[in-house]
């Protein structure tokens, strides 16, 4: 199947039929970011419920970022244990944490231009587009768009994005088709859509409300 950029039309057509099933979700950016930048890099390869046990863990162990950057590497690593792969996210987390300015402060990135905060979050070590984006919209409401599997697949199914389109590609492409101001509830909206109905192995095709508008339908 060939693949053309959406019209914007099209995506209207979807934002709005998956308004209808998911409404809009009242996320005021919380201005933490460094609070953010953990929290996603705990969030890789788990789930929300065992995300959060581990960043609260983490928290209740290490009241202060500075402890987590300054404790031995196995107690960061025991606190975050429940997350999973928490030898691979202490040691991430450590290093992130001492890449950092002395004070640990990243409200600069509120003022600076979208371009240069992705590019500085981005030379953080391990640190990619996703990660980024989230800091960037859930922090500040900054004009990025997150594209985890779950909205990668959606969207591609969708044919929003191009098949095969990598991490780059994926985040700019979902960046540039995406109404100003609504960054946070498409990709929110996307992400639903792909944990309740548009599964990875077999998707619910036949209860999907996007089912009529999707070119990668089942029968």
């Amino acid at each position: 199947m060939s693949w053309r950029r959406p019209r914007a039309d099209r995506v209207r057509a979807i934002r709005e039929r998956l308004r209808t099933v998911y409404g809009v979700p009242d996320w005021p950016p919380h201005g933490r970011p460094l609070d953010e930048l953990v929290l996603t890099v705990l969030s890789q390869s788990t789930n929300d419920r065992n995300r959060d046990v581990a960043y609260e863990r983490l928290r209740e162990r290490f009241p202060a970022w500075e402890a987590v950057r300054d404790a031995p590497g196995e107690e960061v690593e025991e606190a975050i244990r429940p997350g999973g792969i928490s030898h691979v996210k202490s040691e991430r987390i450590q290093r992130i944490l001492r890449a950092l300015p002395e004070d640990l402060d990243l409200s600069f990135l509120r003022d600076m231009p979208i371009e240069d905060a992705r590019a500085y979050l981005c030379d953080l070590p391990g640190v990619g587009r996703k990660t980024a984006a989230c800091v960037l919209l859930f922090s500040y409401g900054l004009r990025d768009v997150p594209v985890d599997t779950h909205v990668g697949r959606v969207a591609t199914r969708l044919a929003l994005l191009r098949p095969g389109a990598g991490s780059e590609e994926q985040h700019d492409g979902m960046t540039a088709l995406t109404p100003p101001g609504a960054e946070l509830e498409l990709h929110i909206n996307l992400l639903r859509h792909g944990r309740r109905t548009c599964h990875a192995p077999r998707p619910a095709c036949r209860e999907c409300a996007l089912r009529r508008m999707c070119p990668s339908r089942q029968a």
